[in-house]
């Protein structure tokens, strides 16, 4: 089993940067069968069935009303302790809590912030709030999540009209120079965020898409995330995306209470606001102090950016996204009949630490530790046709109509460029995806991340909709990477290495 605490110190200084760490929800007619694959193929590509009407010019806008209210968790107000592991730092730990890293620094005096000794027990103060957050809802949740709203929407053209600085940046990732807009779409993609909010978040903090001449502190922070290990369009894009899913996805499952900010205030969250709007509040509470918080989630400030961009955000709105009822289609292990390959990671984050726990790890049979070549096949474990294939990322479509953004999609990460499916490809469940290894996001050893999203939602692993691997049902502990496996009376237990507990066969 897996230190939840010390994985996510690993993740704040990585997986941000890669996305995938090894020891590392309107009328849209629902589906949960595989379609006829043919549909990909399709040259017009037809979006009108996921738009809304389009609002009558000069009518009112819509105001959105609040949620129902929900039971929030209490927020802690007694100190707790915590061992240190191996591997833990103090931002990892104060992220855990929920609290300053300065109030924890403080708490346990005399400290070496960048040497915390193994085995020493932390003093865990409780986060003290200083305000409640505001009701206002700034975008639906289709605004925030790559869903079907986003069809149809060219980011390329929309930059390049707009003319601001984005339109002419250029950037290496991965030893390949990107556009802005090149960014946009990947991080989008990767971690199945909307490229509008994105965009809003951007032009709201540095002006990058509207002006040609930006604030010289945003050339290298283009969200003002002010930290030296972050200094590109493409880590600051991805620390937002991975924090508007952090609260997102807390939200979704009632793990929200508060909100830690840039300057060490807590805000304490408040029950009416959706799961989207959470997301920005979560955003930008890395991003501001207080006072620039208040200004940001309130009405006049990242909902002002956004409708300055793209119109009103509500008039997108897209609901539910994940329609009552829906069932995940058959779908079987990612490995070759007759093979036995090792079950590594229980549910743990579809892409960086703030996703869903969404995803699970098989490592291919063999003794060789570490990122070593395997002439192992990860395999589609349904039908349907590959719509992204690179950079150790292959995203199968399994509705058939070639859009990630509707439908169930499957993720398979770390696939090795050597022999790995082109784009394009129609395949049928058991076919050769391609070879594990470390190639994309942040790997430790050779194995397959295989992770499901339905209409852009990260779709939990540990859920009341769990992976069934051909019947094999996933399930989890509460602690990140740590689950099982079960089918009829047999029980395979997640570890992060070869053993007997952890084997399992097609």
């Amino acid at each position: 089993m897996k230190n939840s605490i010390a994985i996510l110190a690993g993740f704040l200084t990585a997986a941000l940067l890669s996305g995938c760490l090894k020891v590392s929800e309107q009328d849209l007619p629902v589906s949960t069968a595989t379609a006829d694959l043919a549909v990909a193929s399709s040259p017009t590509p037809d979006f009108s069935a996921y738009r809304m009407p389009t609002r009558v010019p000069g009518a009112p806008l819509l105001t959105p009303s609040p949620d129902a209210d929900r039971v929030l968790p209490a927020i802690r107000s007694d100190y707790t302790q915590h061992i240190v592991q191996y591997g833990d730092t103090l931002n990892a730990i104060a992220l855990y809590f929920g609290v300053d890293v300065n109030a924890l620094i403080s708490a346990n005096q005399p400290i070496d912030p960048e040497m915390l000794e193994v085995g020493r027990l932390l003093q865990i103060p409780p986060p003290i709030p200083v305000q409640d957050a505001p009701e206002f809802k700034i975008i639906p949740d289709s605004e925030l999540i790559f869903s079907p709203s986003a069809l149809g929407f060219d980011i390329s053209k929309f930059i390049q009209e707009r003319g601001g600085y984005l339109s002419r940046y250029t950037e290496e990732v991965d030893s390949a120079v990107l556009n802005g807009a090149e960014i946009v779409e990947r991080v989008s993609r990767e971690n199945s965020v909307n490229p509008r909010i994105l965009l809003a978040l951007l032009d709201y903090q540095s002006g990058w898409v509207s002006s040609l001449s930006p604030a010289g502190e945003t050339l290298e922070y283009p969200l003002r995330y002010f930290h030296p290990a972050y200094k590109s369009l493409y880590q600051q894009l991805s620390v937002a995306a991975n924090e508007l899913n952090r609260g997102y996805y807390l939200w979704r499952i009632n793990s929200l209470s508060h909100f830690v900010l840039a300057d060490g205030s807590v805000v304490r969250a408040v029950p009416q606001i959706n799961a989207a709007t959470a997301g920005v509040q979560q955003t930008m509470s890395r991003l501001a102090g207080l006072e620039g918080w208040n200004r940001a989630v309130n009405a006049g400030g990242i909902d002002q950016a956004y409708s300055d961009l793209f119109g009103n955000p509500f008039d997108y709105s897209f609901d539910p996204i994940l329609p009552p009822g829906l069932t995940q289609p058959a779908i079987q292990l990612p490995f070759e009949p007759s093979k036995v390959w090792s079950f590594t990671s229980g549910p743990h984050g579809g892409w960086g630490d703030g996703a869903a726990w969404a995803a699970l790890d098989f490592a291919p049979p063999g003794d060789a530790l570490g990122c070593v070549p395997s002439d192992e096949w990860v395999t589609a474990v349904a039908d349907g046709v590959i719509t992204h294939a690179s950079d150790g990322l292959v995203i199968q479509d399994l509705d058939g109509d070639g859009y990630e953004q509707t439908g169930w999609t499957v993720i398979y990460m770390h696939i090795e460029s050597r022999d790995r499916v082109a784009v394009g490809t129609t395949l049928r469940a058991g076919e050769h995806i391609g070879h594990p290894s470390c190639e994309g996001g942040f790997s430790n050893g050779t194995h397959v991340h295989l992770a499901r999203r339905y209409n852009g939602v990260w779709i939990s692993a540990d859920s009341s909709e769990p992976f069934n691997l051909d019947g094999w049902i996933s399930s989890g502990t509460g602690v990140q990477y740590d689950g099982f496996l079960k089918k009829d009376n047999l029980t395979v237990e997640a570890w992060d290495a070869r053993l007997p507990e952890n084997q399992i066969q097609r």
